[in-house]
């Protein structure tokens, strides 16, 4: 008798939870086809629970001209979400004591300028934001120089520093050029190109087959274009229109909602970094000199520790051009979540907006 009423239980259960399933997926319809123009550039989204893809669609186009549609698989520059992959290759090389978190710069940089600064500031402080390394790049001044500028080219103005914001650990400033530095500081160590490592250790075992890195100019095919808005015209903003696009250490990475599922997927399994590693990376990072008195410290080794209706959210953001990019793990609800576009839309906003959804039907609680 218990086994049979056990069975009506799970029974039960299983239908309420498709329905609500279900229901959540209708909303979450609505949602993005009010925000989305059929024909205009836009997103794709993907929602994962307990390990199960919930939610994944895609809206509008991903080329104005051939009105290509958005798909799951669609490759949109993620932004400053690339940051992560550095990270996780920095990281990698740590586990296998090519580098520590401890070097300094001038190991990796004996030409700059200032030697001392080079001493102060360790690679943890760029993967943290906290090197107080200013951002003196001429790009106003030099914006054609700086639509092909690589990595190297963006971090060498970063060398002639004489002076600090603050001192390496106090606050926190996020800093583009520091991951520039990280991705030069990659091929030191390896030899290789960095974004042929990151392929090797983090694309290849994630089975991130689609996803590739800006070197130079963005992938000639197979890629969504972003797009800014002038009136009711879209214009193209993406490699050759928006300067500093060719720096892919802060923000090279293409990649699908698909894709990077699969990478976070890799992420949990410890696929490519060891588990005390990740654990680290996703933990907030605390400096003994901290002086900042307005906020605590929120980041770890360049993820974000974020909290929403008292709930922990471990992820990045991403901006560059058109493009626009989030990307969230629930480590409490055991939900994923990511969302790429063409166009920007405000990614916290529309993030916001689905969370409402999923509290409403007792996801978050």
């Amino acid at each position: 008798m218990i086994k049979f009423f056990l069975a009506v239980f799970v029974m039960i259960s299983f239908f309420a939870n498709a329905q609500n399933t279900a229901t959540v997926t209708r909303k979450l319809d609505s949602l993005f086809e009010k925000t989305f123009n059929r024909d205009d550039p836009g997103g794709s989204v993907l929602l994962v629970k307990d390990g199960k893809i919930i939610y994944e669609k895609g809206f509008g186009v991903e080329d104005i001209k051939n009105k290509k549609p958005i798909t799951p698989k669609t490759l949109f520059n993620v932004g400053s979400i690339s940051k992560t992959f550095v990270a996780s290759a920095i990281l990698r090389l740590a586990d296998e004591g090519k580098l520590s978190l401890d070097d300094d710069l001038y190991k990796y940089f004996p030409d700059f300028h200032n030697t001392a600064i080079a001493k102060k500031i360790k690679i943890c402080n760029l993967l943290t934001h906290t090197s107080g390394l200013p951002d003196n790049r001429k790009i106003a001044e030099d914006s054609v120089f700086f639509l092909t500028a690589k990595d190297k080219e963006n971090f060498a103005p970063i060398k002639q520093t004489d002076t600090l914001n603050f001192e390496p650990g106090e606050k926190f400033e996020y800093s583009n050029p520091a991951f520039n530095g990280l991705a030069l500081i990659i091929e030191k160590v390896t030899g290789m190109k960095w974004q042929d490592y990151v392929k090797k250790i983090i694309f290849k075992p994630s089975r991130m087959e689609l996803s590739d890195i800006t070197d130079g100019p963005h992938p000639e095919s197979g890629v969504s274009h972003g797009y800014l808005k002038d009136g009711d015209q879209f214009f193209e903003k993406d490699y050759g229109e928006e300067p500093t696009f060719a720096a892919a250490g802060n923000g090279g990475v293409w990649s699908s909602v698909d894709e990077l599922w699969k990478y976070e997927q890799a992420i949990q399994k410890n696929i490519f970094l060891k588990k005390s590693s990740m654990d680290k990376a996703r933990t907030v990072y605390t400096f003994p000199n901290w002086k900042e008195t307005a906020y605590a410290p929120f980041i770890g080794l360049c993820w974000f520790i974020g909290n929403d209706r008292g709930i922990q959210l471990i992820g990045h953001t991403g901006s560059q051009g058109g493009f626009r990019g989030d990307y969230q793990w629930l480590p409490g609800k055991k939900i994923f979540y990511t969302f790429l576009c063409n166009t920007p839309y405000t990614v916290e906003d529309i993030r916001h907006q689905v969370f409402d959804i999923l509290q409403q039907y007792n996801w978050l609680n």
